[in-house]
């Protein structure tokens, strides 16, 4: 009992700051959904369209540095630190390339939202949206990889601190060029992504600071100059295709959603915005709780400590369950004033807090599952989730959705609750799948000492 409570206490001292982190980062959408959603239902529906269209692709890209965690925790438990920089190095390559192309895509996206066929409104304003936020893909993508260095290494603090700072300039900035002022037009929901390009300019110099002048100096990320190491590359890749797969794979359920949404009118995509919004916000708890597993887990597989390990994934995992059972009690008692603070629309209104109540039902699904993924990426065990998230979602859940959102083979018409009862039946079935998964390879002595290529 005394080492399952140490280990819980490592865990929450990792888990805080990350759970701030990705609350300040989530804030930052927060702050863009309420303040395009009181300038207009066009411009939240602009943004939301954009954003749905920019994060799933980001995020895949992200997936091959969020190897970085695994394998730079992985190093620290075997005493290995100072092989971690050119690791990192490497990544950095990626992010340039991947980042640079993924940039020149967004920027020409108004072709894809007309061929999809939403509001015709909306276009304008998601498209421009996207050209703004295309500023800020490299210093993002710098930021991760920065972040994950020095989370990998269990120090998690400066990423909460950088991150709160950002969300504090997030906030005027928004202020300044959603509404106007001191000169700069009103720009409505395109602001936002100016705003957000200037706020990762400043989270990346910041990590730079970071890196450059505390105890991670000692990675040493900055003692010299690497050209590209494609086999580096190559094992990165490999670890991390499959979690940037399994993250696109959930998202994009989401954000081909809201796209398919988007055919209903402004209305349905404002109200689905509101919900997924308060839904992610939820979710960054057991998010965070899933890096930090994905920390101690890695750690501990380095030093091989497997039982300790274990321990690490069934601490977390339940205090996952615990806080998704508090999160849907909140939302479902709170959900007419929380949809109140996002909009002043009242049909808007009456459907966001309708969805609500299926966001509250999910979390108790939805937290287990991004944990469990989190305690299997510190094993680096990443293909057999990125194959369970597209059965789940690709094979179940979106075509469940878009049958009964659509009413097609006869089913009922039910318009945007049945794409939220296709969402909810994919992330119930992951997540049991996810368990069962973290069951069978904890277990496993061999098979996690071949996947951690000792």
């Amino acid at each position: 009992m005394t080492v399952v409570r140490r280990e819980l206490g490592q865990l929450m001292r990792l888990a805080l700051p990350i759970v701030f982190t990705q609350l300040s980062q989530m804030g930052m959408g927060v702050a863009d959904t309420i303040m395009a959603g009181r300038a207009s239902a066009t411009d939240l529906a602009g943004i939301a369209l954009g954003g749905n269209l920019f994060w799933p692709l980001l995020l895949l890209l992200t997936g091959v540095l969020m190897a970085l965690t695994p394998s730079v925790a992985q190093l620290h438990g075997a005493r290995r630190e100072t092989e971690t920089g050119e690791v990192v190095r490497q990544a950095l390559w990626v992010a340039l390339v991947g980042g640079s192309l993924f940039a020149l895509f967004i920027r020409n996206t108004e072709p894809v939202f007309r061929f999809i066929d939403v509001d015709a409104r909306a276009i304008p304003i998601a498209a421009a949206y996207l050209q703004a936020l295309s500023w800020g893909v490299l210093p993002m993508l710098g930021y991760f990889a920065l972040r994950y260095l020095c989370e990998g290494m269990s120090w998690t603090l400066p990423a909460m601190l950088v991150a709160l700072a950002g969300l504090l300039l997030k906030i005027p900035l928004n202020l300044l060029f959603v509404y106007g002022g001191f000169g700069v037009p009103a720009m409505g929901g395109v602001g936002c992504g100016y705003a957000t390009a200037i706020v990762m300019f400043f989270e990346f110099t910041a990590m730079l600071l970071v890196v450059g002048f505390s105890r991670m100096r000692y990675s040493g990320l900055f003692s010299r100059f690497s050209w590209p190491d494609f086999r580096e590359i190559w094992r990165l890749f490999k670890l991390g295709a499959p979690i940037g797969a399994s993250i696109f794979l959930e998202i994009g359920m989401f954000s081909v959603t809201t796209l398919m949404i988007g055919r209903l009118g402004v209305e349905a995509v404002a109200a689905h915005q509101i919900a997924g919004n308060l839904g992610g916000l939820t979710f960054m708890v057991p998010l965070a709780l899933g890096m930090a597993a994905s920390i101690r887990v890695g750690y501990n597989v380095g030093a091989s400590d497997l039982d300790t390990a274990r321990r690490s994934g069934k601490a977390a995992i339940s205090v996952a369950g615990a806080c998704g059972v508090a999160a849907a009690i909140a939302l479902f008692f709170g959900r007419t004033f929380l949809a109140g603070l996002y909009t002043k629309d009242p049909a808007v209104h009456a459907l966001a807090a309708q969805l609500l109540m299926f966001v509250a039902f999910y979390q108790l699904v939805d937290d287990s599952q991004a944990t469990c993924l989190g305690v299997l990426r510190g094993y680096k065990d990443t293909r057999t989730p990125m194959l369970v998230a597209f059965l789940a979602y690709w094979c179940l859940g979106f075509p469940a959705g878009l049958c009964l959102g659509f009413g097609a083979f006869g089913l009922p018409n039910l318009g945007v609750y049945g794409f939220w009862c296709g969402l909810t039946a994919g992330l119930s079935v992951a997540a049991a799948a996810m368990l069962l998964r973290f069951r069978w390879l904890s277990r496993r002595p061999n098979r996690i000492l071949k996947l951690a290529g000792q």
